[in-house]
């Protein structure tokens, strides 16, 4: 049954992303905020949709965090609720990506239409320097930036590999972190198919400041706070 459910959940994903892809490709003329503000539509029926066929809900704990953007937002990373979850929370944001997403027919043509920035991790100088680069020009236009630090899902209670990118791009631009934990891996497992009922908790931390500090202290700042403040595992 948890297996049929989730089958239902991805056929109205794909459903939605074969409406909104072109969407998203014609409004491309428009300014992003009201792109992005269109297009969030896809994730409030997403959201919906996992509730209604897998009994996945969720709470969002921290809002009073929230600051005048915009900022860098450092989430962790165990599956692909919260690159949803993020979108309602969080004012017009790009994010920092592979590349190789934008090859994915349908899906990648409406994230590129998004102005992502999407890096090569094949080289770490030239990763980095994408990010500081396009990530200080989309701050300044007022979009908030999310960076996953540990670059990859993880699995739920374990810990990947904090990166520097997003530490270094506060250092060099002094926009705050704002750094988000949740315990989404335990319902939306990595590489599974099946989801698994329950609520969700994401929390968003006070807002860190960066000026003056240097990347790796900003990196292991936010670190500590995001794995410090994992919550639970849903019961």
């Amino acid at each position: 049954m948890l297996l049929l459910r989730s089958l239902f959940f991805y056929t109205g994903l794909s459903l939605a992303t074969l409406v909104f892809t072109p969407l998203g490709l014609l409004m491309y003329p428009l300014p992003l905020d009201l792109r992005f503000r269109i297009m969030k539509q896809w994730t409030v029926f997403n959201l919906w949709w996992l509730n209604v066929c897998c009994g996945i809900t969720h709470e969002i704990q921290g809002r009073e965090n929230l600051i005048d953007g915009p900022a860098i937002i450092m989430c962790k990373h165990q599956s692909a609720w919260e690159t949803l979850a993020l979108q309602l929370v969080f004012p017009s944001q790009v994010w920092v990506l592979k590349r190789e997403l934008l090859w994915i027919p349908i899906y990648g043509w409406g994230l590129a239409s998004m102005q992502p920035i999407a890096i090569d991790r094949g080289s770490n100088v030239r990763a980095f320097r994408q990010i500081v680069e396009q990530g200080r020009q989309r701050l300044e236009d007022g979009l908030w930036v999310v960076i996953f630090p540990e670059g990859t899902r993880v699995r739920a209670g374990e810990k990947g590999n904090y990166q520097p990118g997003g530490g270094l791009l506060a250092e060099k631009t002094g926009y705050p972190i704002v750094p988000v934990t949740h315990n989404s891996g335990y319902l939306w497992p990595r590489n599974s198919l099946i989801k698994y009922p329950g609520k969700i908790t994401m929390k968003i931390g006070p807002a860190i400041e960066t000026r003056n500090k240097k990347a790796r202290e900003i990196t292991q700042q936010t670190e500590d706070w995001i794995e410090t403040n994992l919550p639970a595992p849903p019961t």
